[in-house]
């Protein structure tokens, strides 16, 4: 009987973690390109146990939330300006109190930045990195929504 060779999961995360981190971004890319690459980090920040992987997913992470920000603190984008002027209510994916990108934004990071000083204890890392991995989504989900309401 013949064996044929496979990839076992943890080449295979291996291969997705390696091409995830050599990725890059141009500085000038858009909100939502950004938000798919936080995505990207998180999904698979979440997965792994491994303190390297943990460290180098963080510090990629938090670069792309942090050209992000820069993205929020060049103002709304005009069709939002536009529709605030004229009174529009924004049917958003966010509570009314969190549809400033800025503040998402900020929350992500601080998470990051509190996940990746590898001083928590295990089980308090796990729930923030599962609270930042839904932080990012619904952030992504809300940056992208942004975008279809601009077409």
């Amino acid at each position: 009987m013949t064996t044929i060779p496979t990839l076992t999961h943890t080449q295979s995360q291996e291969n997705v973690i390696h091409h995830l981190l050599g990725q890059s971004l141009p500085d000038a890319a858009d909100p939502v390109e950004l938000t798919k690459a936080c995505t990207a980090f998180v999904s698979v920040l979440v997965e792994t146990d491994d303190r390297e992987i943990h460290a180098a997913l963080c510090e990629r992470l938090l670069h792309r939330l942090n050209q992000l920000r820069a993205h929020c603190d060049n103002g709304l984008p005009s069709y939002l300006v536009e529709q605030v002027v004229a009174g529009e209510k924004l049917n958003a994916c966010v509570p009314e109190c969190w549809q400033d990108a800025s503040l998402q934004v900020d929350y992500a990071r601080a998470l990051t930045h509190a996940i990746a000083g590898g001083t928590l204890p295990a089980s308090v890392a796990k729930e923030l990195t599962r609270l930042l991995h839904d932080m990012v989504w619904l952030l992504a989900e809300y940056v992208q929504e942004s975008d279809m309401t601009a077409r």
